[in-house]
């Protein structure tokens, strides 16, 4: 069987997809500005929420009849959780619109609208505020993780999202996804190289002007680079999968103890720099590993299973996590959440499909803030 990575690109090549006029634009010759303080700054995932939006992307052609099916229950699972908190604003293209009404809670807003696949949390817009409390929303030009997957319709997901929802669009030249960024709320940024430094989103753009151009759109004053991994994923090493801060000036990160796997040495290195690094206010970084599970359930066990923990994603009230079947490292994970979500519910859910797709529950939402 073809996995899903491998038929992207075959798919690309066989449709012409994948020419020199799809990559990404140089920004050498742009400007970039060389000050943060514009007033917008993205708030941490876990200051209040307006709503979630979501994707019921999952097409038969890229992710099979069977993996597609799976994925479309995994969505209603996740949206149904996070609908007992926050509102849910789900995107559907209009031939799935039957399925998914069939499969979502009746509390999940469906909203028509022509998309590629189910990854919002890239397609979609990072929300931003000032400190008069206005909204903006930042569209970083969706290029497919570099040319990698179809993604004329998932292009226009962060135009759509901003305008359904009278959300001021802020414009950049730079390419990248809302996987790729991690902040703390005040003024840190957690951000791998691997990404979105990669040739295929951003060529000749130097650290420089990338951090620049971050500053101004999103109000950070400290970004700390981790090295990633490219060409292993179809993200190029998000950052969503490596380390996610749980508070200011706490970091949950993942650590692959299996020294036979490509992740072992980077995530391993990931640990060093973070527990080396400060943030924004100067603090030293407190770090708690998280190992993803020894093993996972069967039915959807492929090459490409992301059977990671740190993919979980925080709403109003409660953290929306993933559980694979290994009872240890999931009551472990459990109890390492409540301990540093103390105020939250921790929900578990089995998401299985969409973890044999590549990806997690933070890949399917994206935060709109209150």
């Amino acid at each position: 069987m073809t996995s899903r990575r491998n038929f992207l690109k075959q798919s690309l090549l066989g449709s012409g997809l994948l020419m020199a006029g799809t990559l990404a634009s140089p920004l050498s010759s742009f400007a970039f500005s060389a000050s943060g303080d514009s007033g917008w700054h993205m708030p941490d995932e876990g200051e209040p929420h307006a709503a979630t939006w979501m994707a019921f992307g999952p097409s038969e052609d890229v992710w099979g009849k069977r993996l597609q099916s799976g994925a479309q229950d995994n969505l209603a699972t996740i949206a149904s959780a996070i609908s007992t908190y926050e509102t849910v604003n789900m995107l559907v293209r209009e031939e799935d619109y039957d399925v998914a009404i069939s499969k979502c809670s009746s509390r999940v807003k469906l909203i028509v609208q022509p998309i590629d696949d189910l990854w919002i949390r890239d397609t979609g817009p990072v929300f931003v505020r000032n400190s008069q409390g206005q909204a903006a929303a930042v569209d970083f030009n969706f290029n497919g993780w570099g040319n990698k997957q179809a993604h004329q319709r998932d292009a226009e997901v962060a135009d759509f999202v901003g305008q359904y929802s009278h959300t001021k669009m802020l414009e950049t030249r730079l390419i990248l996804e809302g996987g790729g960024i991690e902040v703390d709320g005040e003024g840190t940024a957690i951000i791998t190289e691997s990404c979105v430094l990669n040739a295929n989103r951003n060529p000749r753009v130097s650290k420089a002007q990338c951090e620049a151009e971050l500053k101004r759109l999103l109000g950070v004053s400290k970004i700390i680079w981790l090295p990633g991994i490219a060409g292993r994923d179809i993200t190029d090493g998000h950052t969503d999968f490596y380390a996610r801060f749980t508070s200011p000036g706490v970091v949950v990160a993942g650590f692959d103890s299996d020294p036979s796997s490509y992740d072992h040495a980077v995530t391993k290195r990931h640990l060093e720099i973070l527990r080396k690094a400060t943030d924004a206010k100067g603090r030293k970084l407190k770090v708690v590993v998280l190992q993803g599970p020894s093993s996972v359930r069967k039915k959807y066990e492929n090459n490409d299973f992301a059977a990671g923990y740190i993919n979980f994603y925080v709403c109003n009230h409660a953290v929306i996590a993933p559980e694979f079947g290994d009872v240890k490292a999931d009551r472990n994970t459990r109890d390492i959440l409540r301990d540093l979500f103390p105020e939250r519910e921790v929900v578990m859910l089995n998401i299985d499909a969409i973890a044999a797709g590549g990806g997690g529950i933070h890949c399917t939402t994206q935060q709109q803030p209150a």
